[in-house]
This record gives C-alpha cells, structure tokens and sequence, in this order.
C-alpha cells in the first residue's frame, strides 16, 4: 500500500489520522519533543519538495541531522512517519480553524468562514494540498474509498461545532445539525477532489458568494 494511503486509513476499529488529529486539536495536545518536532520538520519539508515516494528515511534522518537509527527508534516505519506527519498537518488544521471562526459574529459568518478558511487550508497547504496535486493516486483514494470514514470524522466535526450554535440559540431546534453537517462536508470534499471549471477556488470572495447563497439556508428549518 502507498505511503500516504496507508497512513490515512487504519484497520477497521481504530481510530484514523483524521480522528486523532482533531481529538488532540479539541484537547490541546502538547508538542512533540524537540528531536522528534525536528524529525516531522524534516519529513514534512522533504515530502513537499520531492513527494512521499521519493523520499527515504535516509533522507529525512540527513536533513534533520541524525542518525537513520534515531529516525527508526522514533517511528519504526516510512509509514509510521507519514502518518505523524499528516496527523500534525490535520491537527494544525483543526486548531487554525477554531481560532478563524471565533473572529466572525453570526453562525452564518461563521459558515461561510469555515467553508473558505477550510478550502484554503487545505488547498494552500505545502504538504496536503501539495500531494493531492502531485499524488491525486494516493491521497484521493483515502477520501473516497474508505467507506466514507474520513468524511465522517469531519463531519461529526462540523455537527459539533453546529450543534453548539444550537445550544446557543444561534440555530433553530428544528435543524437537523447531522444532515447540515454531511451536505455541508460533502460539497467541500467535492471542491476538493474534483477541479470546478465554474468557480475559481482562488477567489475567496467567489467562494464566499457560494457559501451564502448554498450553505447558510441549510440553518432553516425546512
């Protein structure tokens, strides 16, 4: 299996990158040790430049200024050390997100700010948006393949974030936050996976537009 893809997806019952990522974002989860924190450094900047496949642990052990056996002592395989660093690329993800949607002041601002940051973070991201790019065989699989598992993890991520607009008062009791929450998701995975000939994924205001003429009347009660 290709490094990337087997580092998103797990064996059935256990937990995805996906779900670490954000449970480690919702409980601000420390920082790696400084060897390691260099190590993912490495990696990261290595995966951008050349892509998952070529790099080695060689590499990565070279640029970071180690040994390959302290590469290995910290995380056994290549994809060990893919997984830790996409997981600290979703967690970065998760937490850039839940700082940008407490600057907007209606729960439509914050939609329509989710539905833009997310798409930007993502997109504009050297190592995901970069791979989906160089490598759309292995990391679209993972999206789209998987039994629909990723999208559930972000999903169950945008229904808890609606669901406490809910508890505010911000949205009304008759909204089905889980339905929301998949529509909203799947039509941002789609932007995603499949380049748009209408909508220029670049112009934030295009995207902005989008959102509150299609996302934001999903918070009316049919």
């Amino acid at each position: 299996m290709e490094p990337v893809l087997s580092a998103l997806m797990r064996p059935s019952g256990d937990p995805s990158v996906l779900e670490v990522a954000f449970t480690e974002a919702v409980e601000g989860a420390g920082r790696d040790d400084e060897v390691t924190e260099r190590l993912l450094d490495a990696a990261r900047d290595l995966f951008c430049r050349r892509g998952v496949r070529r790099s080695t642990m060689a590499d990565v052990a070279g640029r970071a200024g180690v040994s390959r056996i302290t590469v290995y002592r910290r995380f056994t395989t290549k994809d060990r050390l893919v997984e830790q660093v996409v997981r600290r690329e979703f967690r970065r993800y998760f937490d850039r997100f839940m700082v940008d949607i407490q600057d907007a002041e209606t729960v439509a601002d914050r939609v329509v700010l989710g539905f833009v940051s997310s798409l930007r973070a993502i997109r504009g991201n050297r190592l995901i948006g970069g791979l989906m790019a160089a490598e759309p065989d292995a990391v679209v699989p993972s999206m789209t393949t998987d039994g629909g598992h990723t999208l559930a993890v972000v999903q169950r991520f945008v229904a808890s974030r609606l669901r406490q607009e809910q508890r505010a008062g911000n949205v009304r009791d008759g909204v089905d936050v889980n339905l929301v929450a998949e529509m909203m998701v799947r039509v941002s995975a789609s932007f995603l996976v499949i380049p748009s000939q209408v909508i220029d994924l670049d112009d934030d205001e295009r995207l902005r537009a989008v959102a509150r003429r299609f996302l934001v009347p999903m918070l009316e009660p049919s």
